[in-house]
């Protein structure tokens, strides 16, 4: 088959090694100029992990891995009041720190790099309209290009023009915000390491809903998270890329919220690398539209606050090229751009993909999830604190609580032997 594949980050990479492999004629367009390294730290988890084995990449992936060795949660005066460490064991699930942590653009490259000699890759383009037939995508780029293609995939993030194209103008987006409003900002400040600090992520609690994630992934500099719960207007009215405003809006925010907080606001004003985004779910009743189809957060965006973004991609790129496999054969075999054997191919897709990613979903939107009932008051916090002191000490997995990973249940990651697999 001939296949597009808009978005080069992790699931469009990931869907790229695998139909490349089967030798179908793989195109993926980037809107921006080059293979984008921006953003912070991701992690794999379950299944994504299991996907990574099969690629035959997880030697190479822990070559470029994240050196945290663990998470801490520390008070306004910077003292520890829980530990929690990697699961280094290679048994169970993970915990709040991966085993399997490394910087978002260490994967897209490294995905990108399995992938280039099979694939073609056409940076500063996007798609701008398409039309489909019985038998092909009849698609228009920016820039006024055309081409055809029997399968195209949106792979282009949770704000996926590829997604709104598909369901037509007259179908409201899919794109649901996170109950109470959500905002996460990304960031890295300088900062050389102190003697004896070690690579460990901290978390801090601040009254009013909202906090700070640092994680260190290099000896000069620091990964900032802010994550807050707001009703603010200023926050809510900022035009999404309008980085000063969104600083401003946070800026005044976090105003007073103790422990490091100054410096991290002064940081953040002078960040080059600054990005806010809004939490939101992506949910579809349908990832497909004829021989239109989606993958990763274009489809079925988690949200981070799951920590499953990434493996949701990696695992659905995967299901997807596997059922390709098997209903369409690989690029040779001469029936892969049958409309019935790709009709089949992506129904299965949703069939056996949909239940973990129902699960995943489950609940994040609501108002009672973890962000709505975090404490906002400064004897709240200090209650969670002490009880986060306990679960610490007891050793108890706090994974389970905040993350999704165990949230799946009797469901198995498929195994495709048509697949060619290392």
């Amino acid at each position: 088959m001939k296949v597009l594949i808009s978005g080069a980050g992790i699931a469009g990479n990931a869907l790229a090694f695998w139909l490349s492999k089967l030798g179908h004629e793989v195109t993926v367009i980037e809107w921006f100029s080059n293979l984008r390294a921006t953003g912070l730290q991701i992690d794999l988890r379950g299944p994504g992990i299991q996907v990574l084995r099969r690629m035959g990449l997880e030697e190479a992936f822990r070559a470029k891995a994240a050196p945290e060795h663990g998470f801490q949660i520390v008070d306004g005066s910077g003292r520890r009041r829980a530990y929690f460490p990697a699961n280094k064991s290679g048994k169970g699930l993970q915990s709040l720190t991966s085993d399997f942590e490394i910087m978002r653009g260490d994967l897209c490259h490294l995905l990108h790099d399995a992938t280039a000699g099979r694939a073609k890759y056409v940076f500063g383009t996007s798609i701008e309209s398409f039309e489909q037939t019985d038998h092909v995508v009849e698609v228009r780029f920016t820039g006024g290009k055309t081409d055809t293609f029997d399968l195209v995939v949106g792979a282009d993030g949770q704000w996926s023009k590829t997604r709104r194209m598909m369901l037509g103008p007259d179908v409201p987006d899919a794109l649901l915000p996170l109950g109470g409003g959500v905002y996460t900002a990304y960031f890295t400040m300088p900062r050389p390491i102190e003697k004896g600090e070690g690579y460990i992520a901290t978390a801090y609690i601040a009254p009013g809903r909202k906090g700070f994630f640092l994680r260190r992934h290099s000896p000069d500099t620091v990964q900032v998270y802010m994550g807050c719960t707001s009703d603010s207007e200023k926050l809510k009215n900022a035009r999404r890329g309008d980085t000063q405003a969104e600083k401003e809006a946070l800026a005044e925010f976090y105003r007073g919220g103790g422990w490091r907080t100054k410096e991290i606001v002064e940081a953040m004003m002078d960040a080059e690398d600054f990005y806010c985004e809004r939490m939101c779910l992506v949910k579809l009743d349908s990832w497909s539209r004829g021989r239109v189809t989606l993958v990763g957060d274009a489809g079925y965006c988690p949200s981070a606050t799951t920590g499953m973004g990434t493996t949701c991609g990696m695992v659905g790129a995967y299901i997807l090229a596997g059922e390709i496999a098997r209903h369409c054969g690989g690029g040779a075999s001469g029936d892969g751009n049958t409309k019935d054997g790709l009709a089949t191919a992506l129904r299965a897709y949703e069939e056996k993909f949909r239940p973990f990613m129902d699960q995943v979903q489950e609940g994040v939107a609501s108002d009672t999830g973890m962000w709505g009932s975090m404490p906002s008051s400064a004897f709240g916090i200090g209650v969670l604190n002490c009880i986060m002191s306990l679960v610490s000490f007891l050793r108890i997995d706090l994974a389970k609580w905040f993350l999704k990973e165990d949230a799946v249940k009797d469901w198995k990651l498929p195994e495709y032997a048509e697949l060619p697999q290392n």
